[in-house]
């Protein structure tokens, strides 16, 4: 994996941590407008995790490395993300354009984190679907609630 600058988001915790990945999937969008997206085609896409949080856990982790890469590559890689109940061919924002599916993969890490007892947060999700298309996502405070 090529070595890449990620936009930092600004914080005051004591630990930052940060995950890269990369999983393979097919996606469509079901919008008139996606032009040739339209049309199911695949992405090798490149991911970017973003935790933090002022305490460890009894491992002396903020969150294992590898628990925040299974929890998108075993889901998504080498699938078709629209068939996946996170998304919705019928609501907008539920289609699997690449910034729903940072949407989504920060639900999905967040939800996770909720359950641990240090109570690590997502603070930002950066998805490149191609050499020179990204998105990241950044929840906003009401989020966390």
């Amino acid at each position: 994996m090529m070595q890449q600058i990620y936009p930092a988001p600004a914080h005051s915790y004591r630990y930052e941590l940060n995950k890269d990945f990369q999983f393979a999937a097919a996606h469509y969008v079901p919008h008139e407008e996606a032009g040739a997206c339209r049309r199911l085609h695949g992405h090798t896409y490149f991911a970017n995790i973003t935790v933090v949080g002022d305490e460890l856990n009894e491992s002396g982790f903020l969150v294992n490395f590898q628990d925040i890469k299974n929890l998108i590559h075993k889901r998504f890689d080498h699938t078709v993300l629209n068939e996946d109940s996170l998304f919705d061919d019928m609501d907008p924002n539920h289609f699997p354009t690449t910034e729903a599916v940072a949407r989504k993969f920060w639900e999905v890490i967040q939800e996770s984190l909720n359950k641990l007892p240090n109570q690590p947060r997502c603070l930002q999700v950066f998805l490149r679907e191609t050499p020179t298309s990204y998105v990241v996502f950044r929840p906003r405070k009401e989020d966390f609630q």
